[in-house]
């Protein structure tokens, strides 16, 4: 995992440029299968995120504000927020019966009819030991049953889109 990270962050520095080619061109070396390889480790998440900071930083305008600040200010997320965006983007179209094959009995909806919350939680899984944690299927879950019962009730993905991303805009 971390050689991919080195890896990952050597092509994206390569590759520095302004606000739009970094959307196009960069970021998506950063974000490259993250949803099988995101990194476990701070040092891995740090170093790819030094390269979204780097970037940021030749942007004009704004390189005098604070990291945080510029994401905002440019409209765009860390990347360990955007790991988070894509997980639970997948997560919803695994719930609304895109992967229907490929998928079953990957998530559980966990039993229940508590009112606080979103009304649809899945069940977290219970391990002995601490390599499971960062699987797809564990870390998730936290995150989605942390959702506001408006996003996880959203009619469309788009509009699912929209409401998380409202939510996420507050944890930048």
């Amino acid at each position: 995992m971390s050689r991919q990270c080195v890896l990952a962050a050597q092509k994206a520095n390569c590759v520095l440029v302004i606000l739009p080619l970094y959307s196009a061109l960069m970021r998506h070396h950063l974000e490259y299968c993250v949803q099988l390889w995101g990194p476990q480790y701070r040092r891995d998440m740090e170093l790819l995120e030094q390269v979204q900071r780097r970037a940021m930083k030749m942007i004009r305008g704004v390189e005098h504000l604070s990291y945080e600040d510029r994401l905002r200010e440019l409209g765009l997320f860390s990347l360990e927020n955007r790991r988070l965006w894509g997980d639970l983007l997948a997560v919803i179209q695994y719930l609304k019966e895109a992967y229907k094959k490929s998928g079953e009995g990957l998530l559980k909806r966990a039993c229940g009819d508590r009112t606080r919350g979103n009304g649809f939680k899945l069940k977290e899984g219970r391990f002995r030991l601490d390599v499971r944690k960062k699987f797809f299927t564990v870390r998730v879950v936290r995150h989605w049953n942390r959702l506001p019962r408006e996003v996880v009730e959203a009619p469309s993905l788009e509009v699912f889109k929209a409401r998380l991303d409202g939510v996420l805009s507050n944890l930048v």
